[in-house]
């Protein structure tokens, strides 16, 4: 038996990740998972809020779960332990890609090459979304990076931050996203809803049709996720950020918690620098304070329900004779 392992101590649980020793190795991979994430968009059904096109954190790296292709099932996983991409069917096929530096050019031809081997077809509009200045995928010869050990340290960000987002979502009793992965936008997401709808949003989001934009923004919401930067924005860094759709009155003078937080004027959002998290004696605690009060600052400007939406302790504080599994 072999057993694989990812080598950390537990005082990197929360490893390290500035942006610009890896920020060539970041483009790239946001590029090679839109090919993936448009997979999703081109053959699994539609859902509220484009809630069937995101990927997931996985115990490897990130996935489709299972996407239809007529009668059978796939799914393509990013492993960032052995660093390949793995394409698994539900009548046992599998096919794998390296992930090694190639431009994204090679990686979108050699992915449905792949998929062409497992009987599968896939037609997806072969320009990025969300990124300045798009190249198409099959002309990108510009993006070809591939550092390993950072594509790794950014998957266990990932892996902490999701299991945080997790207990914070378990929390709420309202309408809520899963906690997933925006290939797009490049940032792992939790989402509140109020109930209410939302006026429309304004759109004009790079390289993305407003209509999109408005569906994912059909209703009022709240929404916290850990982002890794952006070389050209206005965070360099990564951060965890929150913010409120429609942003009521109030957001950029109201105090929120930690004091490390504050309100980015041009993001319109708050930012808890990742590198705050890092520091905290508590990560855990410190990430939790930050979406909590975010959440309950914005719900209380926004006159949120909140005696409707919100559990009145956390889940880990129910006895066990109400968990199925244990009665």
């Amino acid at each position: 038996m072999t057993v694989d392992t990812v080598r950390s101590s537990p005082a990197e649980a929360w490893p390290l990740l500035p942006l610009e020793p890896w920020e060539e190795t970041c483009n790239t991979l946001q590029l090679w998972t839109q090919i993936i994430g448009k997979t999703r968009l081109a053959l699994a059904p539609m859902q509220n809020h484009w809630w069937q096109v995101p990927l997931y954190v996985t115990t490897r790296g990130l996935g489709t779960s299972p996407i239809p292709h007529g009668e059978r099932a796939f799914e393509v996983d990013f492993d960032f332990v052995e660093h390949r991409l793995l394409v698994r069917t539900s009548d046992g096929k599998t096919g794998t890609l390296p992930l090694v530096p190639q431009t994204v050019a090679a990686f979108y031809q050699r992915y449905l090459d792949v998929l062409r081997s497992l009987g599968i077809g896939l037609k997806i509009r072969p320009v990025p979304n969300e990124v300045p200045n798009p190249l198409p995928f099959d002309k990108d010869e510009v993006h070809g990076s591939y550092d390993p050990e950072a594509a790794q340290r950014f998957w266990r960000v990932l892996v902490q931050a999701d299991r945080v987002l997790k207990e914070f979502r378990g929390r709420f009793l309202g309408k809520c996203s899963p906690v997933h992965f925006w290939w797009g936008s490049f940032d792992l997401a939790c989402t509140r809803f109020s109930g209410r709808a939302a006026p429309p949003h304004p759109g004009g989001l790079p390289s993305l049709p407003d209509w999109v934009t408005r569906e994912a923004y059909s209703h009022e919401c709240i929404s916290a996720g850990w982002w890794p930067g952006n070389g050209g924005g206005p965070v360099c860094e990564p951060a965890f950020y929150a913010y409120a759709y429609p942003e009521p009155a109030g957001c950029p003078q109201a105090a929120i918690r930690p004091s490390e937080a504050s309100y980015h004027p041009v993001l319109r959002e708050w930012i808890l620098p990742y590198t705050a998290v890092l520091g905290a004696l508590s990560p855990d605690a410190l990430l939790l304070d930050f979406l909590v009060s975010t959440y309950e600052t914005a719900a209380r400007l926004g006159g949120w329900d909140r005696a409707a939406l919100e559990r009145a302790a956390s889940p880990r504080a129910t006895p066990a004779r109400t968990n199925p599994a244990t009665s």
